[in-house]
């Protein structure tokens, strides 16, 4: 839990670092793009200590892909038709698709009915601290959320349920995982961008390269390690940590008003989702080896 818990603060800064210094200002393909090749250079030049097998490669590549190649196109996107407070709320469902993918789509016979409970308290809380006060979430915002939620979700599942390798292993590799996305993202903006937005000042690049490095390269790798070492109804209800942590991120340095009793009380619902996953997953456990 720990490494979600680190991860989660550290992911807390870029919805608001994209909103106020990228979103409008550089083109929405060339961020992406600048920022999966960014994290892309940290972990590919590890790739000739690692030692995968060619399917295994490929199996990588279309998670990363998928998790944050297709996943940032849709994200980046929606910061045009969205505030970071409907944003962070729109991002409510995800702990119900990780919990969905996991019971319909990757081949598990039945999750534990407090997995289900932990992932709608989380949405449940999520909803408590952002219910109500919309006024800029539009239809189109709320779909290209929805989408990269999907594909956040299904990275997340697919990656936890990987076979082997040992930490070193993993870090090895996760090469494979950013090159996946750089092959999605570099058609994507060689078709599509404006190159007459380019990054421009030491500000937005210094953003680019925290976010690509530290969010994305270290993030994403924390991210997904910490999943493994979960229960998918703790990893599920983790998801909406982000939104109390985003909301407290924009009121300590953008001074965005926030209603500290719903902050509060809905933090405290996604806790106790957290909490009632990690009971759920030790009794289910002690359960198969009983």
């Amino acid at each position: 839990m720990t490494l979600l818990w680190l991860v989660t603060v550290g992911w807390a800064f870029s919805f608001s670092l994209i909103a106020v210094y990228l979103s409008g200002q550089v083109d929405d393909f060339l961020s992406v793009l600048i920022r999966v090749s960014l994290a892309a250079l940290v972990f590919v030049p590890l790739l000739g200590r690692s030692r995968l097998r060619l399917r295994q490669a490929g199996v990588l590549m279309a998670i990363g892909a998928v998790q944050i190649g297709v996943m940032y196109l849709f994200l980046f996107h929606a910061y045009g038709y969205l505030g970071v407070p409907e944003l962070l709320l729109f991002t409510i469902f995800t702990p119900l698709y990780v919990t969905l993918i996991d019971e319909l789509l990757i081949g598990r016979r039945r999750l534990p009915l407090a997995w289900w409970l932990a992932a709608i308290l989380a949405v449940a809380g999520a909803a408590i601290i952002r219910y109500g006060g919309l006024d800029s979430g539009t239809v189109t915002g709320f779909m290209l959320v929805q989408a990269a939620n999907l594909c956040f979700a299904i990275g997340q599942v697919a990656y936890k349920r990987l076979t082997g390798g040992t930490t070193v292993q993993q870090v090895q590799t996760f090469g494979w995982f950013f090159l996946g996305a750089v092959l999605v993202c570099l058609p994507a903006a060689v078709l599509f961008a404006d190159f007459s937005r380019l990054p421009a000042g030491a500000v937005q690049w210094g953003i680019l390269l925290w976010l690509g490095i530290g969010a994305s390269g270290l993030g994403y790798l924390g991210w997904n390690l910490g999943a493994k070492r979960v229960n998918t109804g703790q990893l599920a209800a983790m998801n909406n940590m982000l939104i109390p942590a985003g909301i407290l991120v924009n009121f300590m340095f953008w001074n965005r008003d926030v209603d500290w009793w719903r902050l509060v009380a809905g933090g405290l619902v996604i806790v106790a989702a957290v909490t009632l996953a990690g009971r759920a997953g030790g009794l289910e456990s002690r359960a198969r080896t009983a």
